[in-house]
């Protein structure tokens, strides 16, 4: 399997994912703007997706996946199949119970999240309507390791389109709807969320059906408790303790950035969102494909103890992201003011609201590198069933993000939370790559100091390029000639992105080079 096409198939399908989820913000940063409204609507649909990412796409996902590609790799497809069918039987009642006791408890994840919201019942009545949809995105995620472990990354990888195409429908035809009737309009966004839960998790079963992979789910006690009985459930378990304190990290950080957004003052929370939906499109079109790539392969390469493969994949998956996420990270630093504008400068979003959120851009932009590397080296620890040292490391990171949060918080206001957690996934990465490099099991290959002084060298005519569209251009006034704004926004990415690449393939650098195979 060549890796580049592997993670290239992924990214380009996440790309659609963030394209259509772009487009989702934009209609309810045009339609609401940034309004006490919509820091309940994203609180809301924060908590189910806080406990999506800390259980099914987290502390589930690291645990079962290695599990997965080991059994398979050793055990055969027999045994791999008995595991799937256990898991999802027990997942499936962990689910039910879950789900339950969060629509019940809906006022205290509120309180716990964001206390100091103005439309504080609205958001537990959305929380409500969408804490559903976070099981089906854990039955989402089996899918995914699976499919994953199969090398059938196109299905997973698309499936978030679905969301986004849901929520979308609901802005355009629900909201209208609501509103006539005298209801209020951001409800209708709740609904959507929860169909597009549904419709993620049907897409899974004809590609599950194809490759004969369809989990046998019990839910008779007999089934259950045959279930409980099989000991790769319980390897998972353990596995996932360790996983779960080191992904619930980064989560109670993003918690503890809500709650203090929510106390700032009214938008705060909604102008986070929107810039973290920019630093979401190079994380996720970078890091979560190589790592969603990188995780089976590197597994795979553990279980038969090929050291060799094993580092070279990880030198590999650490030179793309230096060679991506660098101009990536310059774009958010220096055009982030553009960015905005071109993306959200419309309807109820005002010129306010857009240098607002380009602060919190830039705030991400000083750490992109630090998150994007995480993705892969992470990972790394992973594949070797070693969870334990990513937990110690992220749990020093949430005390120093905390710090930074003090300093930074009064002294620039609600962006110095983007720019305390960039900085502290930043030192994460460094405290994993040096990890990896003092046990010996990844060894960088021949040639880093060349190769870095190359991308420095064509990220800085990249930035200089942007400085100066940022300046030259008028990107604020050129709000009532949205297409011209449009056209200027991917005449300057599109260039300076041209020139970037040109200039690396003028110092010897190819896309070929990068073509690996696992």
């Amino acid at each position: 399997m060549n890796l580049l096409r592997a993670a290239s198939t992924v990214s380009a399908l996440t790309l659609a994912s963030r394209v259509t989820g772009l487009v989702r913000d934009q209609l309810v940063a045009a339609y609401f703007g940034a309004s006490a409204i919509t820091d309940a609507y994203n609180v809301a649909f924060r908590i189910p997706n806080l406990f999506r990412r800390l259980f099914a796409e987290g502390a589930f996902s690291q645990a079962f996946v290695p599990l997965l590609a080991a059994t398979r790799e050793r055990d055969g497809d027999a045994a791999t199949h008995q595991l799937v069918d256990a898991v999802a039987t027990v997942l499936a009642w962990v689910l039910l119970l879950a789900c339950a006791l969060g629509v019940i408890g809906a006022p205290v994840l509120v309180w716990a999240m964001a206390s100091g919201l103005e439309r504080f019942d609205e958001a537990v009545l959305m929380t409500r309507w969408m804490f559903p949809y976070i099981g089906f995105m854990s039955m989402v995620a089996l899918s995914a390791g699976i499919l994953n472990t199969w090398k059938r990354f196109a299905v997973p990888a698309a499936t978030p389109v679905l969301l986004n195409l849901a929520v979308i429908a609901a802005a355009v035809f629900g909201a209208p709807w609501f509103e006539r009737r005298g209801l209020e309009p951001v409800l209708a966004l709740a609904g959507g969320v929860l169909l597009g839960g549904v419709l993620q998790a049907a897409v899974q079963i004809p590609a599950l059906r194809a490759l004969g992979l369809m989990p046998r789910i019990g839910l008779a006690p007999s089934r259950l408790r045959a279930a409980w009985a099989h000991p790769g459930v319980h390897t998972i378990l353990q596995r996932m303790a360790p996983a779960l304190l080191g992904v619930s990290v980064a989560q109670v950080s993003m918690l503890i950035n809500t709650q203090i957004a929510s106390h700032v003052g009214v938008g705060a929370v909604s102008w986070l969102t929107y810039a973290d939906r920019l630093m979401e499109f190079p994380t996720a079109l970078l890091g979560v494909a190589m790592g969603v790539v990188l995780l089976p392969q590197l597994s795979s390469a553990q279980g038969r103890g090929d050291t060799q493969a094993y580092s070279g994949m990880v030198d590999w998956g650490l030179r793309l992201v230096l060679l991506l996420a660098l101009p990536c990270a310059i774009a958010l630093l220096v055009f982030a003011q553009p960015l905005v504008a071109v993306l959200f400068h419309y309807g109820a979003f005002t010129a306010a609201d857009v240098a607002q959120t380009a602060r919190a851009v830039m705030g991400w932009g000083v750490g992109l590198m630090g998150l994007v590397a995480v993705k892969v080296l992470a990972p790394a620890f992973y594949a070797r069933e070693d969870t334990k040292t990513p937990v110690k490391i992220a749990i020093g990171v949430l005390l120093v993000t905390q710090v930074l949060n003090a300093v930074f918080v009064p002294w620039i206001g609600f962006a110095g939370l983007a720019l305390s957690i960039g900085l502290g996934a930043t030192l994460n990465a460094a405290l994993l790559l040096a990890g990896l490099l003092r046990r010996g099991v990844y060894r960088p290959a021949a040639g880093w100091a060349f190769y870095a002084l190359r991308v420095l060298l064509a990220s800085a005519a990249l930035c200089a390029g942007l400085v100066w569209a940022a300046q030259a251009i008028d990107w604020i006034g050129l709000q009532s000639h949205p297409l011209q704004r449009a056209g200027w926004m991917a005449l300057v990415l599109g260039g300076v992105a041209a020139g970037y690449f040109a200039l690396l393939a003028a110092a010897g650098l190819r896309v070929r080079q990068f073509m690996r195979r696992g």
